[in-house]
């Protein structure tokens, strides 16, 4: 059992590991493809690979018309989100954006269950929340910045970013009759499909995909997506929600640390000092957000 647990230990790490990667991945695809070139390519390949994976768990595909009609919500919700973070991380550096949304995001989904659905804060959420916020400044660099430079259209991208993975994610919670998995499949083909209206795939500037954009295209599609997403949903049924969801911590160091490396970005105190902050927040919150997270 102990040797079971660890080996998914070691699967969820490199999980992590494949989704802080992506934030370099659409950096590198960024300077090839549009937005929505970048999902059509990335969704196929996820939604094909899939296939296989899926009938060797014995997943059922059978989907019921009020699952369908979540899996197009959350389709058209996961086409505004890429469109935002494939732009703020084009503009501006992947090791933000990895530390930036990855920790906003679990923020503004308790505020959002607050606000919309009316769950109650303590004293403790309310600190929880004056600590993120101020962890969110500090990876900004708020302090030393003038407010042209904060209020950049790359740093809203990501807070747009930020504000639909969860309505993403709270959408992928209503689906209680499939598996997560199923659901999440699903959703990719829709979105790869959705896609279509949205490109002219005649017109897509493929001679220059070189190895460069392979790499990545299948780093992103492969690893942090169909094998990231897919461990994570088997961790939980194996080892429960509680221990899996604390790895996601794991991300936004991944991602600025693989930034620095690759990509040669700079990465500040405040951004690391910040990034801390914020995990310390999100963990504080964590009791509170029990919907499932679809990447």
């Amino acid at each position: 059992m102990n040797d079971t647990k660890n080996f998914f230990f070691f699967l969820l790490f490199l999980a992590m590991i494949g989704w802080g990667g992506s934030w370099v991945n659409v950096k590198v695809l960024s300077s090839y493809v549009s937005p929505f070139e970048l999902v059509f390519v990335r969704f196929l390949i996820t939604s094909i690979s899939m296939i296989p994976l899926l009938l060797y768990l014995k997943k059922s595909f059978k989907i019921d018309l009020k699952t369908l009609g979540l899996v197009i919500i959350a389709a058209l919700l996961m086409l505004a989100y890429m469109k935002y973070f494939v732009l703020g991380t084009k503009l501006g550096t992947a090791s933000l954006g990895g530390a930036f949304v990855t920790t906003l995001i679990p923020i503004n989904t308790f505020l959002i269950l607050v606000i919309f659905f009316k769950r109650p804060m303590s004293k403790k959420d309310g600190f929880a929340l004056l600590l993120g916020a101020l962890g969110v400044m500090s990876i900004l660099g708020v302090w030393h910045l003038s407010s042209e430079q904060i209020f950049t259209k790359y740093n809203l991208y990501f807070i747009l970013a930020s504000l639909l993975w969860p309505l993403l994610t709270i959408v992928s919670s209503k689906s209680t009759k499939v598996s997560p998995l199923v659901f999440t499949f699903y959703m990719y083909v829709a979105t790869t499909v959705l896609d279509l209206f949205l490109i002219d795939i005649s017109a897509i500037e493929t001679r220059h995909w070189d190895s460069v954009f392979w790499g990545n295209m299948i780093f992103l599609s492969l690893v942090a997506t169909t094998f990231s997403t897919s461990v994570y949903f088997v961790g939980i049924e194996k080892l429960g929600s509680k221990e899996v969801s604390s790895f996601i911590f794991l991300v936004p160091f991944s991602a600025i640390g693989l930034s620095a490396i690759f990509l040669g970005e700079t990465i500040s105190l405040w951004m690391i000092v910040g990034t801390v902050m914020s995990i310390i927040a999100v963990a504080l919150l964590n009791n509170i957000i029990k919907i499932r997270k679809k990447i």
